[in-house]
């Protein structure tokens, strides 16, 4: 199983490896900062190193059962026990982290002052950009507004956003932890939770990466609104340095 770290030490970039796998397919690796697609969160990418100075490009990463998979250019040259040195495309990662934090609190702005509303039901991260979907009783573009003006207010006061693990017993017992169904089953099913705080705001079970202050998000702008049905509106948005 590889050891994940970046779900603990999420700023940082690099780590000394060995690989415990390899095929046609990629490699795995004893442990990573690499983050693997999931939760609307993009893969990282980066370089492995190796002791002569070769690098390896990883271009994409993936989990696979309790592994995670490194696809990497001319992974035919590797083999198990090789060691390297991994590091991440910092930029890339940080800008996911700046939307992913930035979701997280539009999503506890919307569950804490705009329930009656609606909820927030996903989301996607992009490098330059991220969007959510919004299911909303009384759908308008003043309510956006209003939601993104409150968000950037709270962004401003810098709050702390950390994470923590929690026994699966005790995380059942938290209200509005997880805000999918799918992600209600997925709390049942592990033995430990890992949450992502916002201190003040929110806390929800999440397997990405974040940054550790609000003021790093910078400041939420709105590009567009699309009509994905009645109620459903997706709203899409980039970032602003505060």
């Amino acid at each position: 199983m590889t050891d994940k770290v970046f779900l603990r030490e999420m700023y940082q970039k690099d780590i000394d490896c060995t690989v415990t796998g390899a095929s046609e397919n990629g490699i795995f690796l004893d442990r990573t900062v690499f983050y693997a697609t999931g939760g609307g969160q993009p893969n990282d990418t980066g370089k492995l190193i190796s002791p002569s100075g070769k690098i390896f490009r990883v271009a994409d990463v993936k989990k696979e059962g309790s592994d995670i998979l490194h696809v990497v250019e001319d992974a035919s040259e590797i083999r198990e026990g090789d060691k390297f040195h991994g590091v991440i495309d910092w930029d890339r990662r940080y800008a996911h982290m700046r939307h992913h934090s930035a979701i997280h609190v539009l999503d506890g702005i919307v569950s804490s002052g705009f329930s009656q509303e609606g909820m927030l039901t996903g989301g996607q991260i992009y490098e330059d950009r991220a969007r959510i979907d919004l299911d909303l009783n009384n759908f308008s573009r003043e309510l956006v507004e209003d939601i993104i003006e409150k968000s950037n207010k709270f962004i401003r006061e810098g709050h702390r956003i950390y994470q923590r693990e929690v026994p699966r017993e005790e995380a059942l017992q938290m209200a509005n932890l997880a805000r999918t169904e799918p992600g209600r089953r997925l709390i049942e099913n592990l033995d430990v939770v890992r949450i992502i705080v916002i201190d003040g705001l929110d806390e929800q079970a999440d397997g990405g990466t974040h940054v550790s202050d609000s003021r790093e998000i910078g400041k939420i702008v709105l590009k567009k609104i699309e009509s994905k049905g009645k109620r459903n509106k997706r709203v899409e948005f980039s970032l602003e340095n505060l």
